[in-house]
């Protein structure tokens, strides 16, 4: 059995109000931690960004999305729900009101969307209604779950 201290837990991100600044967390719902560099990786999901927070620095950095900027272009976000890394180091995003899954490949902050129709939300088997969180099976497949549509969809992966 695991366990835990009692008492105050240890502030690592964030507690300055919420907002778009470096310092800031707007509503954070996805947490990722990345153990070779000892930091948080943050869906920002007010903020329509992925920042990543190093244990211990000040403020976080942007790794894809425009903090505070929300739109349905390759480089925006728009409430960023759910995340995933692969092995390789991509990053599958869940870009909840724009009714997409975005892939962005190491380096680039420009996404791909590679499940859903950007920004037209529907119930047909290629159209994704508010994508809520993903998941990555050994074969890379991806699994949505597709919130307003009640399902989970499976995209193989070519």
């Amino acid at each position: 059995m695991v366990g835990y201290l009692s008492g105050t837990p240890t502030l690592v991100a964030g507690g300055n109000g919420p907002g778009s600044l470096s310092t800031q967390l707007y509503y954070p719902v996805g947490l990722a931690f990345d153990v070779s560099s000892n930091s948080l990786y943050i869906s920002n999901y007010y903020s329509h960004s992925i920042v990543r927070w190093i244990l211990g620095a000040p403020m976080w950095t942007v790794v894809v999305g425009v903090p505070g900027s929300s739109s349905n272009t390759p480089l925006q976000l728009s409430i960023p729900q759910d995340f995933i890394f692969d092995h390789m180091g991509n990053l599958y995003v869940a870009d909840h009101n724009n009714h997409r899954i975005q892939l962005f490949v190491p380096g680039s902050l420009n996404g791909i969307t590679i499940a859903g129709v950007t920004s037209f939300p529907g119930s047909a088997a290629n159209q994704l209604w508010y994508p809520y969180s993903v998941a990555l099976d050994s074969d890379l497949n991806l699994y949505v779950a597709d919130l307003s549509n009640n399902r989970v969809q499976k995209f193989l992966r070519y």
